[in-house]
């Protein structure tokens, strides 16, 4: 079997059995907007940056987010050799029932939704309490943060549904918005030559300084930061010659994303002073306000407005990451259908060739994430936030893992491909940077969640307790699956 005839096979198996995203809708540009948009850019440099600095690595940040683009990279090489050969809009496990069969697929499918759900849960936490706190500061109000959240569930549900070229537009535009005013303010402190200190390239970017305080700390949340970017295979049928264009944004995406976190933090650092940063970090963070750290620069630059503008654009950084999720969680229920592992009904497509039913009940299940928090009376942002966040990287990590291994076997048993370095050599380097990066995560889950060790046991065992469910499903049923091929 040729390449072409594996990508039409797959393709054709779908297109026979369920309804069929609308394909040649997205270009390389329209994919990298949605994976720029589960990025979160704003929320991303706000969120980790002044944590990573202050308890992690100090001004060795920019170094960890080079670290962590090389992993991803190199993990990158071979999950592009596999999808020129698997086009579906399950990715993940697809790519390892294939190379590692059915009962492993169908287990790591769960975790991909589970990490999923998880995450845009996680956001609606913060974005709850983003909007909550805004809506009090300039009118006001006091309304709940769960109110906004379940009102913007309407919205992304809308949103979700009138077609993937509506919501690639619209992620278009409050993407650039958030990256613009980060890479601007990062670009004119470049060419200024940095804070009073200079550009400190050595303070971030040496050995030395690489290596300081905990490095381990600082990867993770990294590594974090680069969750998101597999959403260019998830497209791939919705996008135009998927066989150029997944590669094509992915690669782009990889390399963005690395670029942006390690300029704009190190140019923060820069603004504050190598030798004052981790200081201004663990102020920011003793405030309660770890935003603090990157607002003040910025405003410093460009005056008191940003303080106004900012916290609106973190806002609208958090709704165009829902949203992106909200598409890949629903694309992934409706290939999980199609493929017999979820009822049939899930399979439906709109008039706008979307995931119709698939779409509601993923808005269903965000709902019923959200709620018990609400009824609970729990802080959106130190639970449902750092909860939901915390299992989602680890879920995800361990899915890059096992994708990694799957690439190995799926091209040592199929000899599609020969070429060793995309093949052999990458995924396997690939795999190894992913299982250290899933040990630091383990090591310091209780950081990354900011709760007690107990909390931290009980979150982590989730993960491989979904995997365990899903393949012990697998064993028990004979659903119409295809992703054992």
């Amino acid at each position: 079997m040729d390449s072409q005839t594996a990508v039409d096979s797959q393709t054709a198996a779908g297109a026979s059995t369920a309804g069929k995203l609308k394909p040649n809708s997205l270009g390389v540009l329209g994919i990298l907007f949605f994976v720029l948009s589960a990025q979160a850019p704003l929320t991303g440099i706000a969120g980790s940056v002044p944590i990573s600095v202050a308890i992690g690595n100090g001004p060795g940040t920019p170094a960890a987010y080079t670290a962590a683009g090389v992993i991803t990279l190199l993990f990158s090489v071979g999950f592009v050799a596999m999808g020129r050969h698997v086009v579906n809009a399950g990715a993940f496990y697809t790519y390892i029932g294939k190379g590692l069969g059915r009962p492993l697929g169908t287990g790591s499918a769960g975790i991909a939704l589970f990490a999923y759900c998880a995450i845009q849960a996680a956001m609606y936490g913060l974005y709850g309490a983003t909007v909550s706190g805004l809506l009090a500061d300039y009118t006001g109000a006091n309304v709940p943060w769960w109110v906004c959240a379940v009102v913007t569930m309407a919205v992304v549900q809308i949103l979700g549904a009138s077609g993937i070229e509506m919501g690639a537009r619209l992620l278009a535009v409050l993407v650039l918005a958030e990256f613009s005013i980060l890479a601007l303010f990062a670009l004119v402190t470049f060419f200024k030559g940095g804070g009073s200190e200079g550009l400190g390239f050595t303070q971030s970017f040496s050995p030395g300084a690489a290596l300081d305080g905990a490095p381990g700390v600082a990867l993770m949340f990294a590594v974090a930061s680069m969750v998101g970017f597999e959403a260019t295979a998830i497209y791939g049928e919705e996008a135009r010659e998927p066989r150029r264009t997944v590669p094509r944004a992915t690669y782009l995406a990889v390399a963005l994303v690395t670029g942006f976190f390690a300029f704009t933090s190190w140019m923060l650092i820069s603004a504050h002073g190598a030798s004052k940063a981790t200081a201004a970090a663990g102020q920011a963070l003793g405030s309660g306000d770890s935003t603090a750290f990157v607002f003040a620069p910025i405003a410093d630059q460009f005056g008191g407005w940003v303080y106004d503008v900012l916290p609106f654009l973190l806002a609208t950084s958090l709704f165009a990451g829902i949203l992106a999720f909200h598409n890949s969680a629903n694309r992934y229920l409706f290939s999980l259908s199609r493929d017999g592992l979820l009822p049939r009904r899930l399979t439906s497509i709109n008039r706008h060739h979307s995931p119709g039913v698939a779409g509601w009940v993923q808005t269903a299940i965000a709902l019923l994430l959200v709620v018990p928090f609400a009824l609970a009376g729990k802080d959106p942002v130190l639970t449902l936030f750092s909860w939901g966040s915390g299992v989602a990287v680890l879920g995800i990590m361990l899915l890059y893992f096992l994708t990694s291994v799957s690439v190995l076997a799926f091209f040592r048993r199929e000899r599609l491909d020969t070429r060793p370095w995309n093949t052999l050599i990458a995924p396997a380097l690939g795999a190894l940077g992913i299982v250290g990066a899933i040990w630091l995560v383990v090591e310091n889950f209780t950081t990354l969640i900011g709760g007690e060790r107990s909390t931290a046991v009980w979150l982590e065992l989730t993960v491989p307790a979904v995997l365990l469910a899903g393949v012990v499903a697998a064993r028990l049923t004979r659903g119409r699956a295809t992703a054992d091929g």
